[in-house]
């Protein structure tokens, strides 16, 4: 019977971030069933194996209730069927756990069953944990990778499982910078995290012979940053950038979009953003994204010098 290559069991105890674990796999190709009855494990590994899915997450908890007592058996009736098998064990403190179904509002899959052998009702949240974390054991010293979510964020817990199952598994994925130039007269963008006005600075637009060109020319270039405001500005933005990347990084954020506005998005904020990407491209040692949004919107001689129509 034909498999598939990579087959990975997403197992643990309930709350600890199993439906996060699972949506990451299925980010990086896997094919993912949830509640996976281990019956039926085999049938369903060798279906997808022979429609070409190479790849294939199962995700096996409590809620399969008569069926739990086999989740151990899945991980040795698959080991034919899968060259690479994985179990990921999902963990977390009993404190934790508690406090995640009380926030959800959600009963334990377990709170309501009866104890093991008991022959008494299990209602209370901490019995039904309780009941699973001794149902789980053997299962959870067979795993391949256990993970604690006691003090992990959805976005942390994330990582992880990029990091254990991803193509650079090993390597903590880099957030992706974009700098973005922009005018305030058309909108600031709207999927900026950051964004810094620096409309204040003296302007270009004003000037003979820069006003029909753009901060990515050297002479306008020249002109905002012989500004001793523009100096200081800048040193503030690089040192607090230095500060918020890393942190943001860490935090697991993909994606960070600093925003530079101007009036028109045409001379101080394309200056500036220019030399704030070339910085964090130096200092972080990753890919900088640089988009002059409004750089060519609107002709200079298509703007009137009444009001904000500067750039």
């Amino acid at each position: 019977m034909s498999g598939c290559g990579h087959l990975v069991v997403v197992t643990g105890m309930s709350g600890a971030g199993k439906s996060t674990a699972l949506h990451a796999l299925e980010d990086l190709g896997f094919f993912c069933v949830d509640n996976m009855p281990p019956p039926v494990a085999g049938a369903t590994l060798v279906a997808l194996g022979g429609a070409g899915v190479s790849r294939v997450a199962f995700g096996i908890d409590v809620r399969v209730r008569s069926f739990v007592d086999a989740i151990g058996d899945l991980v040795d009736s698959v080991g034919d069927l899968a060259q690479v098998v994985d179990v990921l064990f999902l963990d977390a403190a009993d404190a934790s756990l508690i406090r995640r179904f009380s926030s959800t509002r959600r009963p334990h899959p377990l709170s309501t069953t009866r104890g093991a052998g008991a022959g008494s009702e299990a209602p209370a949240l901490l019995d039904g944990i309780s009941i699973e974390r001794e149902k789980l054991a053997l299962l959870r010293a067979r795993a391949t990778h256990v993970i604690d979510t006691t003090g992990l964020s959805v976005h942390e817990l994330r990582r992880r499982v990029l990091s254990h199952f991803g193509p650079t598994a090993g390597v903590t994925p880099r957030m992706r910078i974009r700098v973005v130039s922009f005018g305030f007269k058309y909108g600031a963008p709207v999927d900026a995290d950051l964004v810094f006005d620096v409309r204040f600075l003296k302007n270009p637009y004003f000037e003979p012979g820069l006003r029909e060109l753009t901060g990515n020319d050297e002479a306008v270039r020249d002109y905002v940053f012989a500004e001793s405001d523009t100096q200081e500005l800048l040193g503030h933005l690089l040192s607090l950038l230095e500060f918020c990347v890393p942190r943001y990084e860490v935090e697991g954020k993909s994606y960070l979009t600093v925003a530079i506005g101007c009036t028109g998005g045409r001379h101080r904020s394309v200056a500036l953003a220019h030399r704030i990407a070339s910085h964090l491209q130096e200092k972080t040692g990753g890919a900088v994204d640089l988009v002059h949004r409004d750089v060519n919107r609107a002709s200079p001689d298509r703007e009137s010098d009444v009001g904000g129509s500067s750039a």
